[in-house]
């Protein structure tokens, strides 16, 4: 279960470093070194992994980690940094005031005596005011040990806080007492503040002290965690029960636990084929099937970061060779799901539903890891990171990606990189990505990009856990997500608990009723679904979702077919036998709180006051003002709705306020009415585009878009003017000039004498595959191993061999047209 990363970021002077055999480390070179690694972090000429550690190096590795946590290498006089100082005393002063120690409580609001842990339903709540108990201690630490707060220095402070922690220690968070409720709260978050409690006021704690609070770590995070790598130690998980090891060795100079968790890191480096973990693809799940880059992959990268930085130079050095398969995950996992500083909801879990978050906070939280990790990777890859991260900052025009939201490590880590003349902004790339092991696909023009998220038996509909994402349902059965550079805020003003649930852009959907946490928490539902995915050129893409409806009878075939300014999106084998109806979702706008914008549906504005619905028989094109037109492919019974949602983040998340909040919204969909059998839809989405442009791509689309087949058993599209056809076989046949033997995703690309053909296989069940194009072919110029024959003449034929252990990666065949 995942809880936000809760090392908060503050500043001090650094002092010297001097102990013997490890190099002093500066916020300005961190991860610096005398050696070369190719895309790795540089490693010194030492050996590492040695259970001595020499003389002093314990001294020097807490004053490391009090530098990472605290900050180093900006003026603690100079703004902002004298204001997040200044803020930090004010805290901590708060605390401070209000602390009223009595047994089972240091403040009033944060009882943590769980009168029955066995049996008590309540235990999270207590184990979690214990965390929180743990980490105001922690903070008035942090302001008595940097500067501008208030309260350096302060001894009475500082008694304070040692006299809270040996109660803690005492009373429920020490050696044999017995752990409730969340086990997080005891084994991470407890652990890493209560080590990093100490180790702030080491100098002021007796050696019994910080034995006896190691042996609590010892306790809840025992050796045999590091046993296995399953459940919770997986992943992200795993990297924090490290930390949460190497801060308690730190505390107590024991170089044999260090190095055990330093070792146990290594699962997390290799790419995973199943479970948790980073995939070859881009890939990162948590919780067995959930895509999680924006929460657990980020609280990954922030701690592998730190721990880098930590143990760089020392005897027990990160060496893995793996772990320069994590450096390449920024590039290939984290970046792409990035889109001008905000990262995507549909790889953020649960995690979407919390106040005071959203796409920018989450996307902003992991910017300065990436800073971090820079600093210790080859010129060109560093440069490449600083180059991207100063383009996101510079482009996020909905909310300030260097700003308040950020500790202050982060921020001067982050300011060092915007004010760095050398470092140029990089524009967002055109790419379109397929992450087969999460069933997510990503495009990108200029001006605008998009997000697929779907679900089949290998990843859930949705997760539901803690009481959070109470009715994220549907966001796995065919959401579509996506953002014009100029409005980055669409998803961001408290749209999920006002949203429709039922109406998520994208979706095909059965309107039944379902329970708050339907499925049950942590049961993450999966459809019993395989062939999800889609093919690849790298600029355009083919995507389809055999979707069968979360606790309902609906099934339906749906494609996207991404291209230069629109998705050509298709739906077919629409079929339910549920009492309610069934519904396609072109999109659904959030307006804002009092957004009136322009619709024009067949060249007549519609009205724009509230509540205001009207049912449109086969409408042309739709064009939403400042946002997308909509061109439909084929006879549509078409519903534009207006209206105003109150919603609170109490419906959809426990932590969350019941205070209302009401936002507009504009909705286009149509109703497929009750038990449809074998409906059908076609529509062109075209973000950004222009009323007259989208006008003007109505008339002409029939002549460009070919909609070659939009059946349960085949979706395709040609487009001459692009030179391509894309294809998703659900079932053998021919489409067009395009056979298959087998079920299939397939793309076509016609450029300067040469088609690129792409082909993968979605489900993961196609042991060989015959593909024939009907169109001349001279030459193969490459083609991968898959590949067993292939015959050139009039037509071309490729076969395919056993597909299956692919992973639903496209296969890329190059050939000369004749």
């Amino acid at each position: 279960m995942q809880t936000p990363d809760t090392c908060s970021d503050a500043g001090r002077t650094h002092d010297q470093l001097t102990a013997a055999g490890v190099p002093p480390l500066s916020r300005r070179a961190v991860l610096a070194g005398g050696g070369v690694a190719l895309g790795a972090f540089v490693l010194p000429n030492l050996t590492a992994g040695s259970a001595f550690a020499a003389a002093g190096e314990f001294d020097t590795l807490r004053q490391r980690w009090r530098d990472l946590f605290l900050g180093t290498g900006f003026d603690a006089t100079a703004e902002p940094f004298s204001s997040k100082l200044a803020a930090i005393g004010r805290t901590a002063s708060g605390f401070l005031d209000t602390l009223a120690p009595q047994p089972g409580a240091l403040w009033p609001d944060l009882n943590y005596d769980d009168p029955d842990p066995n049996t008590d339903t309540d235990s999270y709540n207590y184990s979690a005011r214990m965390n929180t108990t743990i980490t105001r201690l922690r903070q008035i630490a942090e302001a008595v040990r940097q500067p501008g707060t208030g309260l350096t220095g302060d001894s009475a402070a500082t008694k304070i806080v040692i006299d809270g922690v040996d109660q803690l220690n005492r009373e429920v968070y020490g050696d044999g007492i017995p752990r409730f409720g969340n086990w997080w709260n005891f084994q991470i978050g407890g652990a890493q503040d209560f080590m990093t409690t100490a180790i702030l006021i080491f100098d002021d704690l007796g050696a019994d002290q910080r034995a006896a609070y190691a042996a609590a770590v010892d306790y809840y995070v025992p050796d045999s965690t590091f046993d296995h790598y399953t459940g919770t130690s997986t992943g992200a998980n795993r990297v924090d029960l490290c930390l949460s090891v190497i801060l308690r060795s730190l505390l107590a100079d024991n170089a044999d636990r260090l190095t055990l968790a330093r070792d146990a890191l290594s699962p997390v480096f290799p790419y995973v084929t199943t479970g948790d973990g980073y995939y070859a693809d881009g890939s990162f799940i948590q919780h067995t099937n959930i895509p999680y880059i924006g929460g657990y992959g980020a609280v990954l990268v922030s701690g592998l970061g730190r721990l880098f930085a930590l143990l760089h130079g020392s005897s027990f050095e990160v060496t893995d060779p793996n772990q320069s398969l994590f450096l390449d995950t920024i590039d290939n996992a984290l970046a792409p799901f990035i889109y001008n500083g905000l990262m995507m909801d549909c790889v953020s879990g649960r995690g979407i539903t919390r106040q005071g978050g959203s796409d920018h906070t989450r996307g902003h939280a992991v910017l300065p890891s990436v800073a971090l990790i820079a600093k210790g990777a080859a010129a060109e890859q560093a440069q490449r990171w600083r180059g991207m991260l100063k383009g996101w900052v510079q482009r996020d025009s909905y909310d300030e990606a260097v700003s308040n939201g950020l500790g202050l490590v982060q921020l001067a880590d982050m300011q060092q990189v915007i004010n760095d003349d050398s470092v140029v902004a990089l524009d967002e790339p055109v790419e379109h990505r397929v992450f087969g092991n999460m069933d997510r696909a990503t495009h990108r023009r200029p001006g605008w990009a998009a997000a697929i998220s779907a679900a089949s038996k290998r990843i859930s509909y949705y997760e539901t856990g803690n009481h959070e994402n109470k009715r994220g349902w549907h966001t796995g059965s065919g959401w579509l997500q996506w953002w014009l550079a100029d409005d980055l805020g669409q998803y961001s003003d408290a749209y999920w608990p006002t949203v429709d649930p039922y109406r998520l852009p994208g979706i095909t959907v059965s309107k039944k009723h379902l329970a708050d946490e339907a499925g049950g928490q942590w049961a993450n539902p999966t459809p019993d679904v395989a062939w999800v995915g889609g093919s690849t050129d790298g600029e355009f893409g083919a995507y389809g979702q055999h979707l069968i409806g979360f606790q309902s009878t609906l099934q339906a075939r749906k494609s996207w077919f991404s291209l230069d300014s629109y998705v050509v999106c298709l739906g077919a084998g629409i079929s339910s036998q549920d009492a309610e109806a069934a519904e396609t979702v072109y999109d659904n706008r959030a307006l804002g709180e009092h957004g009136t914008a322009k619709l024009i549906i067949d060249d007549r504005t519609q009205p724009t006051v509230q509540g205001w619905s009207k049912v449109f028989d086969n409408p042309r094109w739709a064009h939403l003002d400042g946002q997308a037109g909509y061109v439909f492919l084929q006879p549509t019974e078409l519903t534009a709705l207006r209206d105003e949602r109150t919603g609170a983040w109490h419906d959809i998340n426990d932590g969350g306020s019941t205070d209302p909040i009401t936002r507009r919204y504009l909705t286009l969909y149509t109703d497929h009415g009750v038990r449809p059998s074998n409906a059908s839809y076609g529509y062109l989405l075209v973000p950004g585009a222009s009323a007259h442009e989208t006008r003007s791509l109505a008339h002409k689309a029939s002549g460009r878009i070919h909609t070659q087949a939009n059946t349960a058993a085949q979706q395709g599209i040609r487009v001459p003017t692009l030179g391509l056809t894309a294809v998703n076989f659900w079932q053998p046949g021919r489409v067009g000039d395009v056979s298959a033997s087998a079920p299939a995703s397939v793309l076509i690309r016609q450029l300067r004498g040469t088609a690129t053909i792409c082909v993968s296989d979605p489900g993961r069940q196609v042991t060989g595959l015959d593909l024939v194009w009907r169109h001349p072919v001279s030459k193969v110029l490459s083609a991968p191993d898959t590949v067993s024959s292939s015959k050139i003449g009039r037509e071309l034929r490729i076969s395919f061999g056993d597909l299956t252990g692919q992973a639903g990666a496209t296969q890329r065949v190059v050939v000369k047209l004749a």
